[in-house]
Order: structure tokens, then sequence, then C-alpha cells
């Protein structure tokens, strides 16, 4: 995910962008083709971007009024997997990398599956239970000292008390 659209801005169809892309210049420029989610809303091709202080607002080629921003109101922007460029730090992960895996406790225990990561404040690893409870484990390396995608398990390793199973 790059960014989530937010409230429309002016009445041209400008809308307001939560950003989650270190490079927003790169993947905000005119012409670039966004996917969605939820996917019946695009894709989005961007006619424009400008900061308004610190918030981005975007034109959308097709979304001219206030009332079609509006429609567009909490779409995750997302891109092309395929798009995306190689990281140079093995312990820096996308977050579609760690959807899927299996958080474990260090004694071998199953927490659950690795269904997101949020990014409010802090990273967050959300894990459904399997008795459909959710675990939103910090995403640091004191506490997941181990990401194995090629085995498909996070290892979690809290402090007392962080997780109550």
């Amino acid at each position: 995910m790059v960014g989530r659209i937010g409230r429309p801005h002016g009445v041209r169809g400008e809308v307001t962008i939560e950003v989650r892309t270190d490079d927003p210049g790169l993947r905000f420029t005119p012409g670039a083709a966004l996917l969605t989610d939820p996917a019946e809303r695009g894709p989005l091709t961007v006619a424009g971007a400008r900061w308004n202080g610190d918030v981005l607002l975007l034109s959308i080629e097709g979304v001219d009024s206030r009332e079609d921003a509006e429609l567009l109101r909490n779409t995750l922007l997302l891109v092309p997997v395929d798009a995306l460029p190689e990281l140079d730090d093995p312990d820096d992960f996308y977050d579609h990398q760690l959807v899927g895996l299996t958080a474990r406790l260090v004694d071998g225990t199953d927490l659950g599956e690795v269904v997101a990561v949020s990014h409010e404040g802090s990273d967050l690893l959300v894990v459904r239970r399997p008795d459909d409870g959710e675990l939103l484990v910090p995403f640091v390396e004191s506490i997941v000292p181990t990401v194995d995608l090629v085995g498909g398990v996070v290892v979690v390793d809290p402090p007392e008390g962080l997780l109550e199973l």
C-alpha cells in the first residue's frame, strides 16, 4: 500500500492522501496508475499531485467534482508487486511479504496468522488467532527477532504481559 484516499479537497475533485510510501514523488507522479482496494474503484491514474503544507493532494483522471472524490474516500492505493524496488536492508520487509506468515512464540507455540500490518503510530503485526481473536504485536526486532520468509514464520518473543492469551 502506498496510500489511502482521505477527504475531498475543494470542489474540483482533488483528494487528500494519507501517504504510506517512502517515495511519494515516485508513486504519485502524473500518469502513474495505481491499483485500488476495493479493486472495483480502480485502477486510478494520477492527473496531478501537489503538497498543501504537509498534506498531499491528488487530482485523479475522471474525478472532477467533490461528489466524485467523496466516492473514493478510504480507498487504499496500491502498486503492483513487480513495480516495487528490491530492499537493500535484509531487516526491511514489504507488508505483502509479512501477510500470511505464521506467528509463533520462541517455544514453537502457534499464535496465529499475520493478516495485516498496521502503521498507525508504530508498526504492528495484526495476528488472527485460531479462535478468531486478534493480537497486535509491535514489529520491532526485540519482540519479533526472526522473520523467515522462506519458512513462512515470524518468531515472537514478547515481554511478560504484552500478549494476554
